[in-house]
């Protein structure tokens, strides 16, 4: 009782600390690449990037404070639906925006993201956030945000999360628009305002950094929840069992089957296994009995012990 406690305890805290490490990464992307060249994207740091450029008012402020406003928004609306995970995130994040940026060398910024132009920069930063926001939700955690919003729309509108997250994505970046124009100085050292092809090139930007965004999202999450359905058919089929079980914690069942051909009654064995396994099952196999018949099938959305949780 005590070793599983213990197990349980250091899984959580592991997965703390991936989620501290993927935060990291999504702050980052923002303070080395889209703060620097003034780009918005889409959720609570975008509307955050705005009242940065707006009025001066600190990313780590606007961005804790809108997450904290809309966090008790949702408790009352939709109960405490949101766990401890997704608030030490929102406080992690905070932390970071502030604390992070004395440690990045204006130098290399200059030269990683802003003498790289705006287009490079929108899609690396948006490729780095996408990443810590993927690996976050991996582990159960979540940056807040608009999330909570779109939750709340479902709860009494027919629209989607998803959709409904696009959509303020859209207007979020729209609004970068109404930011003041900023002075521009030139490489003769001239200064001049921005122009309004030049914000309307952002808001560009800010689409691209989204849709790389939300790209990398998806392909991190998808490849995490990638399984494969093994069938195995042995006349070992009880060491194989055993190794599976022992060796990998997997779970195996033993199916009756009839061999149409032979018509003699035979085992076989069915096992789902993280993608990543297959080369180790197959070499297990190999080892006992080198003339299995295996098949193998790809499933997603694989829930229970081992697999993802079952989440309401």
């Amino acid at each position: 009782m005590l070793n599983i406690s213990f197990k349980k305890v250091l899984s959580e805290v592991k997965s703390y600390f991936i989620i501290t490490l993927s935060l990291l990464g999504y702050v980052l992307g923002w303070e080395i690449f889209l703060l620097p060249n003034k780009l918005v994207g889409g959720g609570v740091t975008g509307i955050s990037s705005i009242f940065y450029y707006a009025f001066g008012i600190p990313v780590s402020v606007s961005y804790f404070t809108l997450n904290i406003i809309l966090l008790l928004i949702a408790i009352k609306l939709l109960g405490r639906a949101f766990g401890a995970k997704t608030i030490y995130a929102i406080f992690i994040s905070t932390i970071f925006f502030q604390f992070v940026p004395q440690f990045i060398p204006q130098d290399f910024i200059q030269e990683i993201a802003i003498s790289n132009g705006k287009l490079i920069s929108a899609i690396f930063g948006g490729l780095m956030a996408g990443l810590g926001i993927g690996i976050a939700f991996l582990q159960g955690g979540s940056t807040g945000g608009t999330d909570i919003v779109a939750l709340i729309v479902a709860k009494y509108k027919n629209i989607a999360p998803g959709r409904m997250i696009l959509y303020m994505d859209l207007v979020i970046i729209a609004c970068s628009l109404f930011i003041p124009a900023a002075d521009i100085v030139g490489e003769n050292g001239e200064i001049f305002k921005e122009t309004w092809g030049m914000r309307l090139a952002t808001v560009l930007y800010g689409y691209m950094l989204v849709a790389a965004c939300s790209t990398i999202v998806d392909m991190v999450i998808a490849g995490s929840r990638q399984s494969v359905q093994v069938y195995i058919f042995s006349s070992e089929y009880e060491k194989i069992a055993d190794e599976i079980t022992k060796k990998m914690g997997r779970g195996v069942t033993v199916i009756d089957g009839e061999g149409w051909y032979t018509k003699k009654m035979n085992k076989m064995l069915m096992v789902i296994i993280h993608k990543a396994e297959v080369n180790s099952v197959q070499t297990m196999i190999r080892d006992i009995d080198k003339n299995a018949f295996l098949a193998m099938s790809p499933v997603t959305g694989v829930y229970g012990q081992g697999f993802q949780q079952l989440v309401k």
